[in-house]
């Protein structure tokens, strides 16, 4: 893992957290417990602050960032950050699932138990309510999420990703 300081700024993060040897942490970033960074994520806090909470996957090639002087990145906990998605100076809150490829622009605030489907585009200032599911380009609420849906997939993908790391804990 690279993990780079920048204007005064060192990455920090809670207890057992899994960083892939090649994920890149830079400067204001601040990470709860049992998070995981995959191959070729980047979460660069260079420009604005980063916070993300606990129990947070950012898998495979995602970037997380902010806009200097503008927006913050905050991540709440129990969120899934998809493969090649990108998370730009937007909030996020509990248990929400950002899917594959997707991106989420500058002050979009996204609600708890959500879900962005894989693909999607959310245009700047996005609000997704708690509780939907939004897909396309630009992206649209398609459909309420039901409560076992809340319940299966998003706590699903959270936890199978405390037992990927846990895998490559038990190498190291």
């Amino acid at each position: 893992m690279l993990v780079k300081s920048v204007r005064g700024f060192t990455p920090v993060y809670g207890k057992s957290c899994f960083f892939a040897e090649n994920a890149t942490l830079i400067g204001d970033v601040q990470m709860g417990d049992e998070c995981s960074v995959w191959f070729q994520a980047v979460v660069r806090g260079d420009v604005n602050q980063i916070r993300i909470g606990n129990r947070v996957n950012i898998q495979d090639g995602a970037v997380i960032h902010a806009t200097y002087e503008e927006s913050t990145t905050q991540i709440g906990n129990h969120v899934s950050i998809g493969h090649n998605a990108i998370v730009h100076g937007c909030t996020i809150k509990d248990h929400v699932l950002i899917g594959m490829g997707s991106i989420v622009m500058d002050h979009c605030i996204i609600e708890s138990n959500s879900i962005i489907a894989a693909g999607a585009v959310l245009p700047q200032g996005t609000h997704v309510p708690a509780g939907s599911i939004y897909a396309g380009v630009p992206a649209k609420k398609i459909k309420n999420i039901e409560d076992s849906l809340q319940q299966k997939e998003l706590e699903r993908i959270a936890n199978n990703y405390l037992m990927y790391a846990s895998w490559f804990q038990k190498e190291q």
